[in-house]
């Protein structure tokens, strides 16, 4: 019994980007990522001294340290070549290292990745027959027919137990088994060591991109709110792919919180320290909690926020406790795509309102929208763009939507869905799996009005 968990490399080609036209490496990222995209990055193949945005992998980090307790660390690897910004030459040369220590290859893909990451598979299943591979990650929701020659179990949602469940002796689709709140606590911290802690970087909130190396941190698993396109909620933390059923959020206790960071503070020397929940800020005690928690360490933290589910006052005590910036998703300045289509139900003018309260406090906000929405129109997109411009952002992301498996968004091409009134997949809709690229195609058009 033993385990490779496995963030392998995805690349794809050089494009020229920027008025001198440079060259540069189209990277993907999956593992840790809500919405795996690729982009046009500073880092290639083999070199990673560059600040490209590279998330942690957090249920692969959490995974690898629930199986070592286990089944005993010496049997458990770790392999994050994203965070490497590993060559596939270099993948393979670790893979022949280790190949035969191992039965278990295990990686996390979702619908951006998939195609590439299935070529990889089939690869590495030729190269070395013996190893049993396990694919977890959102393409578990796939309705594929699996081929059990090449892909020996898949795994639906966070997958401590399941993992533990293909190690005893399942194999094949295995069902959503997420850990109890109880085991959640009780579960080891996530793998770290010091080959990889400093490769982790996210540049914004501003400024967070001044500051590495970055503790990217969960102090919860789990979303309340059905945003159409939001992966995790729908297909990892939660089953709840129609935006129909309960999606529930299950906190770190602030014991378990301080355990963690000591662990962290003390074997590793971070800048900052990055809490990226789902949402953050849910409820005013765990927000509060939290951040007198994080402020005892005097390091700078940020946040991934929601405008409206924690009192005004609570921002402040975030800010007294060392929170210099967050980020906010808002996903579109047109009230109705909010509403209607989003789900989201978020006031834009009291957003606009906690904006200034939080510029006022000296934090930095980081806006985040997507465009190319189902039954979204031009004029709408436009709204949005008028809505950064007349609200007091630090920085903003502007992202295409993706549509990925397991979100409501991809049931949404298949069937229609009550909560989402006003999404309708019409011939302006654009079906695009990478976000990253669906905005390429639809910023030319944006920047002529």
């Amino acid at each position: 019994m033993s385990i490779l968990f496995s963030n392998p490399p995805w690349w794809e080609k050089k494009e020229s980007r920027g008025f001198l036209r440079k060259k540069r490496w189209r990277r993907g990222v999956r593992a840790g990522s809500r919405w795996p995209f690729t982009y046009l990055g500073r880092c290639y193949p083999d070199n990673s001294r560059a600040k490209d945005y590279i998330p942690y992998p957090y249920f692969l980090g959490y995974a690898t340290t629930y199986t070592s307790k286990l089944i005993g660390e010496k049997k458990v690897y770790f392999r994050d070549s994203i965070a490497l910004s590993e060559s596939y030459k270099s993948f393979f040369k670790y893979l022949d290292s280790i190949h035969d220590k191992i039965e278990y290859y295990l990686i996390e893909s979702a619908t951006p990745s998939w195609e590439h990451d299935y070529k990889l598979i089939k690869e590495i299943k030729n190269k070395y027959p013996k190893l049993k591979v396990i694919v977890a990650g959102p393409i578990s929701t796939s309705d594929q027919n699996w081929d059990s020659e090449i892909v020996y179990a898949v795994l639906k949602g966070e997958y401590e137990k399941n993992v533990m469940k293909v190690i005893n002796g399942k194999d094949g689709l295995l069902e959503h088994d997420l850990l109890t709140l109880e085991e959640m606590n009780k579960a080891p911290f996530p793998y770290y060591d010091k080959f990889i802690y400093d490769k982790y970087f996210d540049g914004n909130p501003i400024p967070m991109n001044q500051l590495s190396p970055q503790a990217h941190i969960l102090t919860s698993r789990g979303c309340p709110f059905k945003c159409i396109f939001c992966v995790w909620p729908a297909a990892m933390t939660g089953n709840d792919p129609d935006g129909e059923n309960k999606r529930s959020v299950r906190q770190y206790t602030p014991d378990y919180m301080r355990g963690f960071l000591d662990k962290l503070t003390t074997d590793y020397k971070f800048e900052a320290i990055y809490f990226d929940d789902d949402t953050f800020n849910i409820g005013n005690r765990h927000t509060v909690e939290i951040s007198k928690l994080a402020g005892k360490y005097n390091i700078p933290w940020f946040a991934m926020c929601r405008a409206d589910t924690c009192k005004k006052d609570t921002w402040k005590i975030m800010r007294d406790n060392g929170c210099k910036g967050v980020k906010i998703g808002i996903e579109s300045g047109s009230q109705y795509v909010v509403d209607q289509i989003v789900n989201k139900h978020l006031d834009l003018n009291y957003t606009k309102e906690i904006v200034n309260h939080l510029r006022k406090l000296n934090m930095s906000v980081h806006g985040t929208f997507t465009y190319g929405l189902p039954g979204e129109t031009k004029d709408q997109m436009i709204e949005t763009k008028n809505f950064i411009s007349n609200t007091n952002f630090n920085t903003v992301q502007e992202s295409g939507t993706a549509e990925i498996e397991g979100t409501p968004l991809h049931t949404l091409t298949k069937k229609e869905l009550k909560n989402y009134p006003g999404a309708n997949i019409n011939s302006t809709y654009d079906r695009q799996k990478d976000g990253g690229k669906k905005w390429q195609s639809l910023v030319k058009d944006l920047q002529n009005n």
